[in-house]
């Protein structure tokens, strides 16, 4: 599993996380003005220590 991190069409930061299967399991739902607010997102919900982040 990994998360991907990336711009919208409206220029806010969101994220995915991709299953092993590559499919789409999870997505911020929202949409963020910071990365950084982006990233913490992702670590308030990452349960694994071991996901990947990427950034698109």
């Amino acid at each position: 599993m990994a998360y991907y991190v990336y711009k919208d069409a409206l220029g806010q930061w969101r994220w995915y996380l991709l299953a092993a299967n590559n499919r789409k399991i999870a997505n911020s739902g929202e949409g963020y003005h910071n990365k950084q607010d982006c990233l913490h997102a992702i670590s308030l919900v990452s349960t694994s220590g071991n996901c990947k982040v990427y950034m698109a």
